[in-house]
Parts: structure tokens; C-alpha cells; sequence
């Protein structure tokens, strides 16, 4: 797949490596020279000099054949620019927009450009180290109703079956981390102490997925 990448600071030279690395083809854009000593001398893709919102750039670049085009400069206005060219005008699905005020990447994701906000990941890890039982979600779809969610499992689930946490419609398990290793459960696995269950669950109905792993009988109502 080729791949366009506009700036080359330490997100996009990470990422233009890994896909070179990869097997893919590579177009880096950025205003800065200097930016492109981050990439290293083996590295077999394109470097253009310029504004990535400029189309005569980002044609010389290979988007019209690109698969896929991650904007991560500094800006979060040249981004959400360039994701639009991408989608709007050259109808890319593939396209991915650094974006550092989380407000606006929760608007963006909600019109199907997949944002990454810095500082909410970063403050979302750490949360999920110091209370794990607070952690938001891990993931939420373009549409802002299903997420994915960490959970530990409660002491008063030890030894009931993990299919009797699932609840039709609502929430289901996804999957198990156990003493380090993860699984798709199997409908007869019991909760063992320690266990981490990730759910796929219905972002209205997260509160209520709460209140049933508080349950200190195990059962539902």
C-alpha cells in the first residue's frame, strides 16, 4: 500500500519507518527541511518539501494512488485540512488526523476521520495503572455508540462464569487477560482473581455494565 504522510516530526518519521520497514511505499511531507534528517539514510520513500494541504504537494506525493494518509503535524488546523482533501477529494478511507484539543477530535471521529488525541491517550494509560476501576473507554466507534472498556474483574465474580456477565444487546465479554495472557473466552471459563475483562458494550448502557459487576452475588436482577 502507498502511504502519505504529512509531517515528519517524531510521530510521522515513526510511523513513515515502520511502513518502509514494512513493505509499503512512502511519501513524507513536511515545511521543514531539517525534519527529514529524523528518517534514516536507508529509508526508500519520498520526501517533498512543502505545505501538505497543498494539492499540487500531496499530488507529487501519490495520493491518488495512496491507500491510506495519516496527517500529524503540529497543527491541528493543517491536519483536519489535509484529512478532508483526503476523504472529500480523493475519497481515501484510510485516513487518520493527529489532533491535540480532544473536543474537536471527538467531533472528527464523529464524522468518520479517525483522530488520535496525545494527551487524552496518554492520560487514558496512566488512569488505567493508578485506578484501573475508573478507566474510560478504550475505544469508542465513529458514531459515539459502542466503546471498548477495561474492566477488573470483581472479587464477588470469582468462580461464576464469565458468559453470565454478557447481557444481550447491552454489553458481551471480548476478551480475557489472565496472570499476562489474553483469550477470547469459552462459554464455561469461571473468574479467577487478577482477571482484566475487556467488553464491547453499548456506550448508553456503560453506568449499567458498572452496577452488574458491583452486584455482590454475582446475579443479575
Amino acid at each position: 500500500m502507498h502511504v502519505v504522510i504529512v509531517g515528519c516530526g517524531r510521530v510521522g518519521s515513526s510511523l513513515a519507518i515502520a511502513l518502509d520497514e514494512g513493505g509499503h511505499t512512502v511519501a513524507v511531507i513536511d515545511k521543514v527541511s531539517k525534519a527529514f534528517t529524523r528518517l534514516p539514510a536507508e529509508f526508500k520513500g519520498e520526501k517533498v518539501l512543502g505545505l501538505g494541504f497543498d494539492r499540487e504537494l500531496l499530488a507529487k506525493a501519490g495520493i491518488e494512488r495512496a491507500g491510506g494518509v495519516a496527517a500529524v503535524t503540529s497543527g491541528d488546523n493543517s491536519n483536519i485540512v489535509v484529512a478532508r482533501i483526503a476523504t472529500e477529494t480523493y475519497g481515501i478511507e484510510r485516513v487518520v488526523a493527529r489532533i491535540y484539543d480532544p473536543g474537536r477530535a471527538a467531533i472528527y471521529q464523529r464524522l468518520g476521520i479517525a483522530t488520535v488525541a496525545t494527551a487524552p491517550w496518554a492520560t487514558d494509560q496512566a488512569m488505567r495503572r493508578l485506578v484501573p476501576h475508573e478507566t474510560k473507554e478504550e475505544w469508542v466507534d465513529a458514531t459515539g455508540s459502542v466503546a471498548i472498556l477495561e474492566r477488573p474483574l470483581p472479587v464477588s465474580w470469582v468462580g461464576r462464569p464469565l458468559a453470565d456477565l454478557d447481557t444481550s444487546g447491552r454489553w458481551r465479554v471480548a476478551l480475557l487477560n489472565r496472570a499476562g495472557a489474553a483469550s477470547v473466552p469459552e462459554s464455561t471459563f469461571l473468574g479467577q482473581e487478577g482477571d482484566v475483562i475487556t467488553f464491547a458494550v453499548q456506550r448508553a448502557a456503560i453506568e449499567e455494565l458498572d452496577a452488574r459487576l458491583a452486584e455482590t452475588n454475582g446475579k443479575g436482577h
